[in-house]
């Protein structure tokens, strides 16, 4: 009708189709329309090359995380061992994260496969685009861990003063971690870490004055370091079972009543650091164990 109205009595959304006398509007409502569609050409393209099991800006991943657990309030760890209540929630916090690395949850065998106790080089399990389908992840025993496991020393070490960390690279889908091809970049005191086949941990005091108040730092784990063998890691989809290793760190022999700033930083061929980012291949944090 004239008035625009449809003969139901309700008016219609006139579109630029609409009008005949508005030739401008038609032309530059057709080009909205195939640009609308070559738009949604181009995406539906993009997206047909996108892949399921690789992140899209691999080529801009950073290197790793290093954390570690129990986690606290700006990195600061302080406890009195005449006290439990105030070392309970780190201990609570380490035998929460360490659950999934009972041997129970870790039987499957066809989830799980034995890949040895000592490091070695990396397990291959194929391109991530491959028909291979779901991989099996290594084991990784809690008892590895030594006296930072939670298996005989329920505290881990914080009832005696002496608490451990529990450290972890962050996961990194296709990440191939490469240990150092030489000792020029790596501190005196973390030389005689490095060995085949493994990124090496080191952990010393943030500041010069903190040296001597840290005492022996023992290592438990996997060739005191991060093995190949648990390297690369294949995404959630294709490696749902996977478990990180890890690295129990524990301090022997802090100074009491005294805060001390340790460092723990691991080296590696294309492992970098970042001003930006405090937990970029390394960490620091603070330690204040009271017993008065």
């Amino acid at each position: 009708m004239a008035d625009g109205r449809s003969f139901s009595g309700i008016r219609r959304k006139e579109s630029c189709l609409d009008v005949p006398e508005a030739v401008g509007s038609r032309f530059s409502c057709s080009m909205s329309f195939s640009m609308a569609a070559w738009l949604g050409s181009l995406f539906q393209a993009m997206l047909l090359t996108l892949s399921n099991y690789k992140p899209t800006w691999q080529d801009r991943v950073a290197p790793p995380g290093l954390t570690h657990t129990p986690q606290s309030d700006k990195t600061e760890f302080s406890f009195n061992l005449n006290d439990v209540a105030s070392y309970l929630p780190y201990v609570k916090d380490m035998k929460e994260f360490l659950a999934k690395y009972d041997d129970e949850h870790q039987r499957d065998d066809m989830k799980f496969q034995d890949c040895g106790d000592e490091p070695a080089e990396y397990r291959n399990r194929g391109n991530l685009e491959s028909d291979v389908g779901i991989r099996k992840a290594c084991r990784f025993s809690r008892s590895l861990l030594g006296p930072c496991s939670g298996i005989e020393d329920r505290e881990f070490g914080f009832k005696e003063g002496k608490p451990c960390l529990i450290v972890k690279l962050n996961r990194i889908v296709n990440f191939w971690p490469r240990p150092p091809s030489s000792n020029d970049s790596i501190p005196e005191g973390a030389r005689p870490k490095v060995q085949p086949n493994v990124i090496p941990i080191y952990c010393t005091s943030k500041k010069g004055e903190d040296a001597g108040k840290i005492g022996e730092i023992m290592y438990y784990g996997i060739g005191g370091g991060f093995p190949l063998q648990y390297y690369p890691y294949y995404g959630k989809l294709l490696h749902p079972q996977y478990l990180q290793p890890l690295v129990a760190v524990q301090f022997t022999n802090l100074t009491m009543n005294a805060e001390v700033r340790i460092e723990c930083k691991v080296f590696g061929e294309n492992i970098h650091y970042s001003d930006k980012d405090r937990y970029q291949g390394r960490f620091d944090v603070k330690v204040r164990v009271n017993n008065v």
